[in-house]
């Protein structure tokens, strides 16, 4: 064994998956650092969630190794393996109070009372729910119940937490409240978790690292900056964060830079080569809504015409027809004049862009809604 494998909270090696002819999970391999909090996003059927369940244990992979601590769990039953789980249903006890709800894998163990005692009042206290131990599970509101499942998964002190969309079932507001608990608990007791979600900016605010799934596979793992601002590929780009996608047409690749027309305009672009292009002529620009600024009339633009804005308190999102038929979203503060019908010049800082391997047509719309 390794240092790097000792070292690592866990690794995925070659691991696969069949449902009868339907393949759930490609060969895959992944490492989780120690103490990272690691978030496997995608859409549904990318096989985040089987992914999950074979580090749990819940399934068996076809193929492949997982190494926890080091330690070969490949073959382990659940029980056997040290970790923690939070489901999307809580899955707690109805007929128990929280204390019990939250000692039940400590009394599975046979520990002490007096040990549960003291490891049940920290665990509480950690979620912010002292004075609740005594409580019926029907008393509490969604996002205690949430923290109980929770405290009851950390109690145990397992080398591994695992969380299956466990924010689902919370309204908007007390979700997002929940992911900074979540965030701070992770932050104190660095404990190695992988989290599973298809909400993106629920990833953004609580990961370490991304790991961004589509069937079957991993398509990127990076930081949620990383992943934000140099995708890989259109997949990625459009899942993680809203984008404008244009096809282009690819002049001349030079050693520091490639210069590039947009569809439809005759302007000359350049932008850094921070990406490896095939040797084709055609690629897809990536611009963020916030990227997009109004040009000065002795700047170089894109002319478009706006055809709806809509106000989102301290931003307006503003989308704009462009001439050369593409429609784009742009986000900016204090855009509040601009109205229906205005003719505009659209420009982007060549630092802020990215061009990537057009893997799909493109839609003739060019981005997503804000």
């Amino acid at each position: 064994m390794s240092d790097t494998q000792a070292s690592a909270g866990m690794i995925f090696e070659k691991v696969h998956k069949r449902f009868e002819d339907v393949r759930a999970l490609w060969p895959t391999s992944l490492t989780i650092e120690r103490g990272e909090f690691l978030t496997l996003l995608g859409p549904s059927g990318s096989g985040k969630t089987t992914l999950l369940n074979i580090a749990a244990g819940y399934l068996a992979p076809d193929g492949g190794r997982i190494l926890l601590g080091g330690r070969d769990i490949t073959i382990l039953p659940p029980r056997q393996r040290k970790i923690g789980m939070v489901f999307q249903s809580y899955a707690l006890f109805p007929h128990l109070d929280v204390h019990e709800n939250v000692a039940y894998g400590l009394r599975v163990r046979r520990r002490p009372e007096d040990e549960i005692a003291r490891r049940v009042g920290a665990a509480l206290a950690m979620v912010k729910l002292d004075g609740y131990a005594r409580r019926a599970i029907h008393q509490l509101s969604g996002g205690q119940q949430q923290r109980v499942a929770l405290a009851r998964a950390m109690v145990i002190e397992p080398d591994l937490l695992l969380m299956d969309e466990p924010l689902g079932a919370l309204d908007r507001q007390l979700r997002k409240h929940v992911q900074l608990e979540i965030r701070r608990l992770h932050l104190s007791s660095r404990r190695t978790t992988i989290y599973v979600t298809h909400d993106q900016e629920e990833a953004l605010v609580m990961s370490d690292r991304i790991a961004v799934m589509s069937q079957g596979r991993i398509e990127q793992v990076g930081t949620p900056a990383e992943l934000y601002r140099s995708p890989c590929n259109e997949f990625v780009a459009t899942f993680l964060g809203e984008s404008n996608l244009l096809p282009v047409k690819i002049l001349e690749r030079r050693p520091a830079s490639v210069a590039f027309c947009v569809a439809g305009y005759e302007r000359v672009w350049q932008v850094a080569n921070h990406t490896e292009l095939p040797e084709a002529d055609e690629a897809t620009l990536l611009v963020r809504p916030e990227d997009f600024s109004l040009a000065a009339s002795e700047e170089p633009g894109v002319a478009g015409t706006v055809a709806e804005t809509v106000y989102l308190g301290e931003l307006t999102a503003v989308r704009v027809r462009l001439a050369g038929g593409h429609e784009v979203w742009m986000r900016q503060m204090k855009l509040s004049a601009i109205k229906a019908d205005d003719q505009v010049r659209l420009r982007w800082d060549p630092s802020s862009v990215r061009l990537l391997e057009t893997t799909r047509e493109t839609d003739k719309t060019g981005g997503s809604k804000p």
